[in-house]
């Protein structure tokens, strides 16, 4: 990857500086949330039930108390497992690319007034550190897309390409200016994790008709 000037270098590196920092500090997060906070509500849980058991013969109106104390339990267990793939940089790794990207898609549509979707190819196989980096690109693109073009539609395609996989992210905004393609930060960034996994990165957009951002995987020979 070429950088047109040192201060887009320092910008780069200071990218780089920033985002390390945050999937480590994601890492930790997860890891307290799934090991301890989620075990400890799980063990409630379980006592909980066991209690329920024990005293349903003999008080009713407690053993319902305690039925209605499980389902909230329960709901805090799902929102903290939500929360430890969230925040976990490792989930390609762990959970596959379409996983990944449906729980990002889900979590887009919490806040983002327009339509979102998704469309994986089933048949796509992507080695774990480019789908890592196509992964980290759809989330910067959606960002911009969500938080600057003004548009109420993003689309994620997913599909084959020749020897390889195309990703692409569309939107229906008002495009991205010369200026901002030369200096926005997020463009920079995803040009880092395309260039750390090898990928073809590029950015088509026009005033008032959209962005579509793409980056192509080449499988090796």
């Amino acid at each position: 990857m070429a950088f047109a000037t040192d201060q887009e270098r320092e910008l780069a590196n200071l990218l780089i500086s920033v985002m390390h920092a945050r999937d480590q500090e994601g890492a930790r997060i997860s890891r307290i949330l799934h090991d301890e906070v989620g075990q400890i509500l799980s063990a409630i849980g379980l006592q909980l039930d066991l209690l329920r058991m024990d005293i349903k013969e003999n008080v009713e109106a407690a053993s319902q108390r305690i039925a209605v104390i499980q389902k909230v339990l329960e709901t805090a267990v799902d929102q903290v497992r939500d929360l430890s793939y969230e925040s976990n940089p490792s989930i390609v790794e762990r959970a596959g690319l379409p996983f990944a990207l449906d729980r990002l898609v889900g979590r887009y549509r919490k806040t983002f007034a327009g339509a979102i979707r998704l469309l994986f190819d089933s048949s796509v196989r992507v080695p774990v550190e480019p789908a890592t980096a196509l992964y980290n690109i759809v989330e910067e693109a959606v960002d911009n897309a969500v938080a600057h073009s003004g548009g109420s539609q993003i689309e994620i395609l997913v599909k084959p390409a020749k020897d390889g996989v195309t990703l692409e992210v569309r939107d229906n905004g008002k495009g991205i200016s010369p200026e901002q393609e030369s200096t926005g930060l997020g463009l920079h960034l995803m040009k880092y994790q395309a260039s750390l996994a090898g990928l073809q990165f590029s950015v088509a957009s026009a005033p008032e008709k959209g962005t579509i951002v793409r980056a192509i995987y080449r499988a090796a020979k």
